[in-house]
This record gives structure tokens, C-alpha cells and sequence, in this order.
């Protein structure tokens, strides 16, 4: 049994240390988000990048088709428990497997997956901190061969205080303790001034909290849990008044705010749902409400 670190994050050291550990899958989550302003679509795998190099032993997964809900009419909604499962159980991922998933991007497409894996019950995952960026910046090799594992069975038990939806957000909404809405957007967003969706704006009385400001450095690793703290501060959020009040993170569908409520973690030790809709779905429909 592999004895993982408390919190959400594990150092490229530590994965170095393990990476031949047969109950431990590596996965390789690189995407690729377009900017509000671009045609559309916005969303892309990066497979071929994985095919060039990767971790050793790291798997692929495709964060647009893979764990989504192609059926669902707002983008990349999580994926249904059947396929959950099956995607999963087909990569050698089960219920006693160790999941340490990364990309390049500010851990937001890692980020979604170990949502995805704790929305269904899986505890036993973490993010490499500072991901394919700290790895290689530490000389740690790649591989271009695409490993294979036998099959394995996860079994979804989903927690459904992970994962809010639209009417949840609003039935919250001037509610007595409120839930603390985070949109981890960057500003212009934030504001209207550009916009995936039909209107442009934020969900009354989220604060903004920009995902790629919760890094540090150069190697896209978490800053210390104090500066944390000092970087919500500054965005308005008192991290320390939140006694009794919910912790809901959204973006435009469900990923950059992942950072977010990792960052919240490292900062508190609790835990934020996802707003799995976030913009894709608010910013789309006429009857909600909206600040700018």
C-alpha cells in the first residue's frame, strides 16, 4: 500500500520515488483552452503531445470526450457512473489504484480529474504539484511509450455535495449563509467584457479569484498556504469567515475553477464543490442572474 501525503498535492519527488509502484497510475491530462475571444470551439485535447513524451508509465486521457457527458447540452459536463467506470476500469485505474494525475497548465485539466475521481468516491488521488512543468525543470525523464495495463474495476459512488447545479447556485442566492461563490475566471471575464457565453458577467456576489495567481513561480507550483490565504484576502475573501458557509468554485465549465478550490484546500484544509454548469451553462440562460 502506497502511504500518500496529506492534502491534495503531491512533489515531483515523491512521484519520482514511486513511479514504479504497480498500484499507481500516472495520468497525462494535457488540453487546451482557446481565448474567449476565438472561434469556436475552445476546448481540445493534446494527445499528440503525450505521444512526443510524457511522464513514464503515464496513461492519456482526453478531458473533452473521455470523462464528459457528450449527450449533455452544456460542455463537458461530467460523465454519467457507467462511463465513468468503464474509461477508467479500461485504463488499469480501480478502486485500490493510487491516481496521481498533471498537465502543463496551471493543473486545471489534473485538477478536473481528481474532481472527477472524488465526485465518484475516489480518495486516493492527488495533483503533481507543478506538473509536466516542475517535472521536466528538475531534469526528471520522459517516455514515448504509450504503457498498457490490464483491466480494472472502479466503482462510482458518487458524492453529490461535490457537484452543484444552476438551481442550487440560485436557490442559494441572499440566502442566510450564503454560499461563497469563487469565479476563478480571469478578470475580463469576470467582468463582461468578454464572454464564452451569450451574456458576459459574473453570478451575483462571486468574488474573483484568477486560477493562475494561486501559482508560484516559474514550475506552475502552488504558492505556500499563507500567501494563499493573502491572495484571497485580496480578493475579497476572508478565508477565516467562513464558519457555517459553503465554498461553491465555477468557471466557464467546471475546470479552471479546479485550481481554485485546490488552492482553497492547501490554504484551509476544507474543500470546495464545483459549479459543474459555470458559465457555459449560467452565462446561456436568459432567466438567471447576473452582475457585471
Amino acid at each position: 500500500m502506497i502511504d500518500l501525503p496529506e492534502g491534495p498535492l503531491v512533489s515531483v519527488e515523491w512521484l519520482a520515488a514511486h513511479l514504479d509502484h504497480p498500484q499507481l497510475r500516472v495520468v497525462d491530462m494535457r488540453g487546451k483552452v482557446l481565448p474567449p475571444r476565438a472561434p469556436k470551439p475552445h476546448y481540445f485535447p493534446r494527445r499528440e503531445d503525450y505521444l512526443a513524451g510524457h511522464i513514464p508509465g503515464a496513461v492519456y486521457v482526453d478531458w473533452t470526450q473521455e470523462i464528459v457527458d457528450l449527450d449533455d447540452p452544456v460542455l463537458v459536463q461530467v460523465a454519467p457512473p457507467e462511463k465513468i467506470a468503464r474509461v477508467l476500469g479500461g485504463l488499469g485505474i480501480g478502486d485500490d489504484t493510487v491516481v496521481v494525475a498533471y498537465d502543463d497548465a496551471y493543473s486545471m485539466f489534473a485538477g478536473r480529474l481528481l474532481w472527477v475521481l472524488r465526485y465518484y468516491g475516489h480518495e486516493r488521488a492527488r495533483i503533481l504539484n507543478g506538473g509536466l512543468v516542475r517535472w521536466q525543470a528538475q531534469g526528471l525523464p520522459v517516455s514515448a511509450e504509450a504503457p498498457s495495463y490490464p483491466p480494472a474495476t472502479f466503482t462510482p459512488r458518487p458524492q453529490p455535495g461535490l457537484r452543484k447545479t444552476a438551481d442550487q447556485i440560485l436557490a442559494g442566492l441572499g440566502a442566510d449563509a450564503a454560499p461563497l461563490l469563487i469565479d476563478a475566471r480571469g478578470p475580463t471575464e469576470y467582468n463582461g467584457e468578454e464572454s464564452r457565453a451569450a451574456r458576459g458577467g459574473h453570478i451575483p456576489g462571486a468574488r474573483n479569484v484568477f486560477y493562475r495567481e494561486l501559482v508560484t513561480g516559474p514550475d506552475q507550483t502552488y504558492a505556500s498556504p499563507e500567501e494563499l490565504r493573502a491572495r484571497f484576502a485580496a480578493a475579497g475573501v476572508d478565508l477565516d469567515a467562513l464558519e457555517g458557509r459553503e465554498v461553491v468554485a465555477y468557471c466557464n465549465g467546471g475546470v479552471s475553477a479546479t485550481p481554485a478550490a485546490l488552492a482553497l484546500e492547501i490554504a484551509t484544509g476544507r474543500r470546495a464543490a464545483i459549479y459543474d454548469g459555470s458559465w457555459n451553462e449560467w452565462g446561456n440562460d436568459d432567466t438567471k442572474p447576473l452582475e457585471q
